[in-house]
Parts: C-alpha cells; sequence; structure tokens
C-alpha cells in the first residue's frame, strides 16, 4: 500500500475517534440535564437523520470534486456541530449536525478507495479501513468515557495557561474542547489526502433529477443477485451494531452494575472484536468466496442471547469478543462485495450513497425501537432475547434467498448450456 493509501487511513481514524468520543460525551451531557433515558438511543437516531435523508445527494456531491475537499468541508461541518454543543445547543440538535458533515464524508471515504486502488486490494483495503474505523470506536467510547471520570476531568480542569484565561469551568466544555481539537487534526490529514485523477462528474442542480438517479440506482442495486445479498447483510450489520452499542450500555448498568465510564470501555470490547473479525477475513476470504460467511451472522445472534446469563465482568469481556469477531470477519467481505458490484454497476460515489441510505434506515429504524421499548419500560433481557432472535432469522432468511438465487443462476446456466449442444 502507497502513502497516499495511509493518508486516507489517518484522515479516516481521526474523524471517527472524535465521533465516537463525541457521543459518550453527549451521552453525559444529557445525564447531566436528568434527560430522560429514552434521548440517549436518540443521539444516534439524531445523527443518522442525515444520511437517509441527504442520500440521494451526498453521493453525486462526492462524486463531484477531488474526494480529499470532500472529506475537508464534511470535517468542517463537524467541527461545527461540536462548537454548537460546547455553546449549549441540546445535545440531539448539535449531533444532528456533526452528523450531517458525516453524511457528507461517507461517500468519499469509501468511494476514494475504488479510485485509488485496483479491486483485487479492496477486500485487504475494506479491512484496513473497518478495523481502524472499529480501533477508531474502541478508543472513541474508551477517550470518551476516561475524559468523563472525575479524577481525569479535574487534572485536565485543573491544567492552565498563564496569564490567558480559557474559559473552560466544566468537564463538558473540556471534553468538547479536546474532540474539537481530534477533527481539526483529521482536517489536516484531509488536506494531504492525494487526489485520484479520476473524472469528475459536474453535480446537477436539479434536486428532482438527483432524487430520480438515486432511486435508479437503488433500485439497480437491490435488483442485482450478489448486490441485494451483500446489500441486506450490511444493512442488517449496521443497524444491529448501533442498536448493540446502547444495549449493552444498558446492560452494563443492570446486570454487571457499571456506571457510564465503565460501561463505555464494555463497548469498545465488542470494538476489539470487530476489529480482529476484520482483520481475519482480510487474511482469509477473498472477494471470490466472500458470500461463504453469512452463517456467522446467524451465529452471532445466537451467542447475543447468551448476555443474558451473565452477571460476571470477567465473563462478559470474552463473551463481547466473540460477538465483534462473528460481527467483524462476516461484514468485511460483504462490505467489499457490495463496493465491487457498485463500483461496476453505478460509480463508487452513488454505490456508496445507496449502501448508506439502506444502512443508516435500518440503524433509524432499530434504535428507535430500541427507544420506543427503553420508554415502555421493557427488561432490558427481553431486549436482547428479542436483538439476538431478529439478527439470527433475519440472517437466516438472508441465506435462504442466496441459495435461492444461486439455484437460479445454475438453472439458467444448464439452460444456456443445452441451447448450445
Amino acid at each position: 500500500m502507497s502513502l497516499g493509501f495511509y493518508i486516507i487511513m489517518a484522515a479516516q481514524f481521526f474523524s471517527a475517534l472524535a465521533d465516537n468520543a463525541l457521543l459518550i460525551a453527549a451521552i453525559a451531557i444529557l445525564r447531566d440535564m436528568h434527560a430522560p433515558a429514552a434521548y440517549e438511543p436518540l443521539l444516534k437516531t439524531f445523527f443518522t437523520v442525515s444520511y437517509v435523508a441527504l442520500a440521494a445527494f451526498v453521493g453525486a456531491f462526492a462524486d463531484s470534486m477531488p474526494k480529499w475537499r470532500v472529506m475537508f468541508i464534511s470535517n468542517g461541518i463537524k467541527i461545527f456541530g461540536c462548537t454548537l454543543m460546547f455553546f449549549d445547543v441540546h445535545p440531539l440538535m448539535a449531533y444532528a449536525v456533526v452528523g450531517l458533515g458525516a453524511a457528507a464524508y461517507s461517500p468519499a471515504k469509501y468511494g476514494i478507495l475504488t479510485e485509488y486502488l485496483p479491486h483485487r486490494l479492496l477486500v485487504v483495503a475494506n479491512g484496513w479501513i473497518e478495523g481502524l474505523t472499529v480501533a477508531a470506536i474502541i478508543l472513541g467510547v474508551v477517550l470518551g468515557g476516561a475524559l468523563i471520570r472525575p479524577d481525569i476531568a479535574a487534572s485536565l480542569l485543573a491544567f492552565d495557561c498563564p496569564v490567558i484565561d480559557t474559559g473552560i469551568d466544566t468537564i463538558s466544555e473540556m471534553n468538547l474542547l479536546v474532540i474539537g481539537a481530534l477533527y481539526l487534526v483529521a482536517a489536516v490529514f484531509n488536506l494531504y489526502v492525494p487526489d485520484t485523477g479520476v473524472d469528475h462528474k459536474p453535480l446537477k442542480k436539479n434536486p428532482v433529477y438527483l432524487i430520480h438517479e438515486f432511486n435508479h440506482c437503488l433500485k439497480l442495486l437491490w435488483r442485482d443477485k450478489l448486490g441485494q445479498i451483500s446489500l441486506a447483510v450490511t444493512t442488517l450489520f449496521w443497524g444491529a451494531g448501533a442498536t448493540l452499542q446502547f444495549i449493552v450500555l444498558e446492560w452494563a448498568r443492570t446486570a454487571l452494575n457499571l456506571d457510564l465510564s465503565k460501561a463505555s470501555m464494555l463497548q469498545g470490547v465488542v470494538a476489539v472484536g470487530v476489529a480482529v473479525g476484520a482483520i481475519l477475513a482480510a487474511k482469509m476470504i477473498t472477494l471470490r468466496k466472500s458470500v461463504r460467511v453469512i452463517p456467522l451472522g446467524v451465529a452471532m445472534g445466537i451467542v447475543v442471547l447468551v448476555m443474558i446469563a451473565v452477571r460476571d465482568t470477567w465473563v462478559a469481556i470474552p463473551l463481547l469478543v466473540i460477538i465483534g469477531i462473528l460481527s467483524g470477519f462476516f461484514v468485511v467481505p460483504m462490505n467489499a462485495l457490495l463496493q465491487h458490484r457498485g463500483h461496476i454497476l453505478m460509480g463508487a460515489g452513488h454505490s456508496i450513497a445507496v449502501q448508506n441510505f439502506n444502512e443508516n434506515l435500518s440503524i433509524l429504524v432499530m434504535t428507535t425501537i430500541y427507544s420506543l421499548l427503553i420508554k415502555a419500560n421493557l427488561h432490558i433481557y427481553w431486549i436482547i432475547a428479542l436483538f439476538g432472535l431478529f439478527v439470527a432469522g433475519t440472517m437466516y432468511f438472508v441465506k435462504k434467498r442466496h441459495e435461492a438465487n444461486q439455484r437460479q443462476y445454475d438453472d439458467v446456466a444448464h439452460l444456456d448450456d443445452a441451447a448450445h449442444h
């Protein structure tokens, strides 16, 4: 891999690190405000609204100019959202603005891989980008959890510039300052992302045309026999993954008696597993063999059910690592297959926008349902049971659908052979 690839990775890492640290900081602010518990999963809902609402436009935007410039502009929007939270705008509203930046950033960060690298390196590159994104999630939630610990927060607040009065008096203000600095580091890396030299399509000004074009791309990918399977898997994975983040926080509070700072470390443990799974998949699975990993999704759903019986942190940690490994191992090959099919069918930016639309619609629906279940006072163990059975059942259905597609393909191939003879 060349230097340019590592610069892309660094930009992505720092931006995702800040996003995840900000999520924990926002949860802490909500708890300080004594906001209802159902507001916490709504942070993710507000963050992902932009991905769904602007899906028709962000793909075209990403394809209309060099990807480094798209990434730089998007990071600026994230910094603005972080600043709003600093000036006491409600965390849900401020995190929605950060989500707007993330929605614009995503087609660029994935699209540049298909422009910059040959398709034989896509699974490896995806292993890297997923592994690093997950590392950013781990370190982000751990950093967010560490920054709200009273001892660490007190020592950071005690640090003051001579002569200058910084005006930073609260833990939340200090957290947001640190997180804003991470976004700035990402923005500096964006400036050094290589220009791939790919021709850019001028951005069409007519929103009706863009929606029509997006709709066409959406149908194209869902009708493609391999595209629909990989899209179904990644859609489920991201919805389930976002919900699992909040399930782990609530489960840690109920079953293990952990506070937010320690519970956020357990989120990091799941992410460690995902990173290990992503690395193993990049080493072991080629693009051609990618659909063979689907049964691992069923296994992941079943393993989640074991959480109900756990009351000890030392049992919880290996269990969460196993859940992470299974999910990382099956999502990376599916992601690479989806990018490959999307790139062939419609171009990088549009295909990633379609992928983002489906995945984030799944996050919106699943985190909103989780928020409603919490509001209805359903016990976390019942929620875990429903969640595990839903993931296992849906993945089993996807597996059956793929097998039916394969049989259909084989029947057509036999008919073609018979016609030739």
